[in-house]
């Protein structure tokens, strides 16, 4: 199913925690983001190999701050829908994600629809990468979806064109993206916030007195 008319009013981006060339964190990030394509949004993928990030140091002055820490903010405040993609390195996720979720804060995520996606080397997947991203998305006000995907021995989960082998968990994957965009449009669509106006706005009890 596809969204409405005004799909075009909702952006999807997705994050790639991963600095490496041929990462896999990537390569899921893009299914997922097809999947939000797929059903009508607008999607855009962040890659953090392209942006000079300085490390948060908690300073309040960012005069010193790269123009591209506000590019970052700008890109993810536009955004209806946001998908993170990590690598899990020691039992957690990767440290360049860490940094640009630092870098902003409760104006780029509050409110927001955030899928997300795991890849380890292992078998067990990226289970405490993602139950950590889940933290900071709630940290930060945003709605985690229930779904997200993990993708164990990551190294030998896609094929030579950059596609998952598992059918199975390639429509996981592409789920993630799916219903972070049906779940953003249902948010944010002028349909959904006049039904919300309406029902705000109805009688306590329009059916009759209490007995």
């Amino acid at each position: 199913m596809k969204l409405s008319n005004n799909s075009n009013a909702v952006k999807v981006v997705g994050m790639c925690g991963s600095l490496r060339k041929g990462s896999y964190s990537r390569k899921a990030l893009r299914i997922a983001l097809q999947g939000a394509k797929a059903v009508g949004a607008d999607t855009q993928l962040i890659d953090l190999r392209e942006y000079n990030l300085n490390f948060c140091d908690g300073n309040k002055d960012e005069s010193t701050y790269n123009s591209d820490v506000f590019k970052l903010r700008n890109e993810v405040k536009e955004a209806q829908g946001i998908i993170l993609s990590t690598p899990e390195y020691h039992a957690s996720f990767s440290g360049v994600l860490k940094n640009a979720l630092d870098l902003m804060g409760f104006k780029e995520f509050e409110g927001k629809m955030l899928g997300l996606i795991g890849v380890s080397g292992g078998s067990m997947g990226a289970i405490d990468a993602l139950n950590s991203l889940r933290t900071v998305g709630r940290a930060l006000h945003a709605w985690v979806i229930p779904e997200q995907a993990t993708i164990p021995a990551a190294y030998q989960a896609f094929d030579d064109s950059d596609n998952l082998i598992d059918p199975n968990l390639n429509q996981r994957v592409t789920e993630v993206g799916r219903q972070v965009a049906r779940f953003s449009y249902l948010h944010f669509s002028e349909e959904a916030q006049e039904f919300i106006n309406l029902w705000e706005e109805a009688p306590e009890n329009p059916g009759g007195t209490d007995r």
